[in-house]
């Protein structure tokens, strides 16, 4: 996760520092961070089964681990990282034991966090404003989320046809990753997209009854941890490319 810093091998792409480049090899460090992530808070937990219970000797210590790993996403500026990071850890968390009394301050505590850090920048506050009304800079700010309503608005109940769609061609920019959902409903349709939101939720559920099952609760904890990992990503993904929250990234117009 450091290495982003380190000039010559940390990549900026759209005003974020969150890739890195090792011999030709471009990727994002917070994905690998994440299935570690997991592993090592399924094993806190339960290396302090006994403590669980019990808010300074149970909880903090845990919390103790996730910090370097908020701090190092806050200099990424991945916000979309910091707060599946943190879904993902109140789930292990509840799972694992944790009192939701315990857990309410510290709930409470990151969605203020998370609010200070939101409108601690103009380009993060800007982010925020051009959610509640993108026709107010349909040529900047608003340009992402425009093409990508036309995309789905276009698509209909069954979509203009595989291979057909047009808002991929220089309107909607990341069409092949983060929209990628736009140009599947402009071509599949509202058929298309129901079809791809009941697979997520067989995937959720199954994770779910996964975690139910498993034979001990460092195995339990994986199951639910990598569920919530994909659930709250696809979950996020479907919400921003639908206009539903603000998108994390700052995407405008690629003409």
């Amino acid at each position: 996760m450091a290495l982003v810093l380190v000039p010559g091998i940390g990549v900026r792409r759209n005003d974020a520092l969150r890739w890195i480049n090792l011999g030709g090899l471009q990727f994002q460090p917070s994905e690998i961070m994440k299935v570690c992530f997991i592993i090592l808070i399924a094993y806190c937990i339960c290396k302090r089964q006994d403590d669980i219970k019990k808010f300074w000797n149970g909880l903090i210590p845990i919390l103790f681990f996730s910090v370097p790993v908020f701090i190092l996403l806050v200099v990424q500026e991945h916000l979309s990282a910091m707060m599946i990071i943190a879904v993902i850890l109140f789930s292990m968390l509840l799972i694992g034991g944790v009192r939701l009394f315990h857990l309410f301050p510290v709930v409470l505590s990151g969605i203020a966090a998370a609010a200070m850090y939101a409108f601690s920048s103009p380009f993060r506050r800007d982010r925020l404003m051009i959610f509640t009304d993108p026709w107010q800079d349909p040529l900047g700010k608003g340009w992402q989320i425009i093409q990508s309503l036309y995309a789905i608005s276009s698509g209909g109940i069954f979509g203009v046809g595989l291979g057909q769609g047009t808002q991929k061609y220089m309107y909607i920019a990341e069409p092949h990753n983060d929209f990628i959902l736009a140009t599947w409903a402009e071509e599949t349709g509202l058929i298309g997209v129901l079809l791809i939101i009941v697979l997520f939720a067989l995937f959720i559920w199954r994770g779910s009854v996964i975690a139910m099952r498993a034979n001990d609760k460092f195995g339990s904890l994986l199951a639910i941890g990598v569920t919530a990992m994909i659930g709250i990503q696809a979950i996020f993904n479907i919400a921003v490319v639908s206009s539903s929250m603000p998108v994390t990234r700052n995407i405008t117009s690629i003409l």
